[in-house]
């Protein structure tokens, strides 16, 4: 038997062994093509398989598939699933995908825990929301101790993931586009690129730092940077004026829709 197993080692399947390799040495990776899991098990020092052998002999088996994908994959596992006499968990990281829904498709009663992590998580520094159902306590710290090293581990209840993982899952494509951005400003202005991404980079997470680090409202850190007729207030005026902060949040509301979308399918 094995402690943990991910079926699919893509961008974030192979994120997160990587994280839960820091923890738990006994792991086991299925991907197609094989190779990818070949390669990552080597890497982390787990042992590469197919679906079915995964799904016969772990403990804990993420589906770490794309929710167009899972039900495939489960149709694939539900009968080895129904042949076993022991304890196991299914964790999914499908976006929309409910824990209902994967219950009516591999037609047998275990624990499942349905996450929501981001790509940060690959450094360690990610966001992974986590809803429980059925889980003993025993489960769900080893869960938290397998999963510590991706970043932060947060339960929250499943009818407010889809919503919750618009902010956290998407985010980190948005904070890309906001250094992205004020680093093609700094280079407007005549820094090179190299230095102006550096900085871009640098600002933002030192900005996050501070906010984490003092648990100021985030209005007040921003007041205390603009100085009365300052520079940075000209900044704000222009972001006020072109409507980022609507911007912004539209499109967490729009990341939103979609993972219920995604869901459905």
């Amino acid at each position: 038997m094995s402690k943990i197993g991910f079926i699919g080692t893509g961008v974030m399947g192979s994120a997160l062994a990587r994280a839960v390799s820091k923890n738990c040495k006994d792991i086991m990776l299925s991907n197609i093509p094989d190779s990818a899991a070949k390669a990552l098990a080597k890497e982390i020092g787990a042992e590469a398989a197919d679906n079915k052998k995964l799904a016969e002999r772990c403990e804990y088996i993420v589906l770490a598939v794309k929710p167009q994908v899972i039900f495939s994959v489960l149709d694939e596992i539900a009968p080895i699933l129904k042949a076993r006499n022991d304890n196991f968990v299914i964790i999914s990281i499908a976006a929309g995908v409910t824990i209902e829904s994967i219950k009516q498709a591999i037609g047998v009663s275990c624990p499942i825990i349905r996450l929501m992590p981001n790509t940060p998580v690959s450094v360690g520094c990610g966001v992974v929301l986590c809803s429980f159902d059925g889980t003993d306590d025993t489960q769900k710290t080893e869960f938290f101790e397998m999963f510590s090293a991706a970043g932060l581990c947060d339960e929250i209840a499943e009818e407010k993931i889809d919503a919750a993982g618009a902010l956290t899952g998407c985010g980190p494509a948005f904070a890309y586009m906001v250094m992205q951005a004020l680093a093609d400003g700094a280079v407007n202005c005549g820094i090179d690129r190299k230095t102006a991404t550096v900085y871009a980079e640098k600002t933002v997470a030192g900005a996050a730092e501070l906010a984490l680090g003092t648990g100021e409202h985030l209005d007040k850190l921003k007041d205390l940077v603009c100085s009365p007729a300052g520079s940075t207030i000209e900044g704000v005026n222009v972001l006020e004026s072109r409507c980022v902060r609507a911007a912004f949040a539209d499109a967490v509301k729009a990341s939103y829709r979609r993972n219920r979308e995604l869901g459905k399918k």
